[in-house]
């Protein structure tokens, strides 16, 4: 388990290191003492979870993990407690407050490694080409001054909305910048359906299928939401899932 710990202070990193060393699979691949830093060391590094400080010079730790397409499972070490609904809306692994109890990071690293190995047991990527996003994957979204760190396969639909997209999952709405076509050309097709210009629908959200206008289909997804497929894309559903 390969770990970043970012924190601008070189006591509570060489704090983490000492009780990280207890864990013979976590390996710690690197240290940052601000977001800019985390950010590079990201790209070079690779790290599967993030040990991440809040306030920090410069971006806090939830400004840096807004400003990723994709990022790590994270695990906030900080000393202050009133960020933890934020943390837990953002799909962090663990708040864990400082100085942290040596228990405490015991359990949030279990949480890592379970969600490691269910990462390891999903379907491969394609190997050629950008890697798409497997609903296993989690990513941040960022609407205004909100933001969250969502698994893929919370998404249920993502809409056209005038020059943005807007994400449906759990019970919020949220705008993003990022096109529609974009969005497609990163999200598994096995499980990320185009049903029209401006929808697309995760598979396994979907409750009920029945036939609609002109040879088209109407899908009721889980919590009641009707999507009307196109024609032409109708065509291709049926092709998909048909028997």
């Amino acid at each position: 388990m390969k770990i970043l710990i970012v924190d601008d202070s070189r006591l509570a990193r060489q704090e983490l290191r000492h009780l990280l060393q207890r864990h013979p699979d976590v390996q710690v691949v690197g240290e940052a003492r601000h977001a800019d830093e985390a950010q590079a060391q990201l790209v070079q590094l690779q790290p599967e979870v993030l040990l991440l400080d809040i306030h920090m010079p410069g971006r806090s730790g939830f400004e840096l993990l807004a400003s990723l397409d994709q990022a790590p499972h994270v695990i906030f070490t900080t000393a202050f407690d009133q960020y933890a609904i934020q943390a837990f809306e953002v799909n962090a692994l663990d708040y864990l407050l400082k100085p942290v109890d040596e228990q405490r990071l015991a359990t949030a690293l279990a949480k890592a490694r379970a969600a490691l190995v269910a990462e390891a047991e999903a379907p491969a990527e394609p190997p050629a080409g950008r890697s798409l996003l497997r609903e296993t994957d989690q990513v941040f979204v960022k609407d205004g001054e909100r933001c969250w760190f969502v698994r893929l396969a919370d998404v249920k639909l993502l809409e056209v909305a005038d020059n943005y997209t807007r994400v449906h999952f759990h019970d919020v709405r949220p705008l993003i910048t990022r096109s529609l076509q974009h969005l497609e050309a990163r999200l598994d097709p096995q499980v990320f359906f185009r049903a029209n210009r401006q929808q697309i629908i995760n598979l396994k959200w979907v409750e009920q299928v029945e036939p609609w206008f002109s040879n088209s289909l109407k899908i009721t997804l889980r919590g009641g939401t009707e999507v009307e497929v196109s024609r032409q894309q109708s065509i291709r559903f049926r092709e998909a899932l048909s028997l």
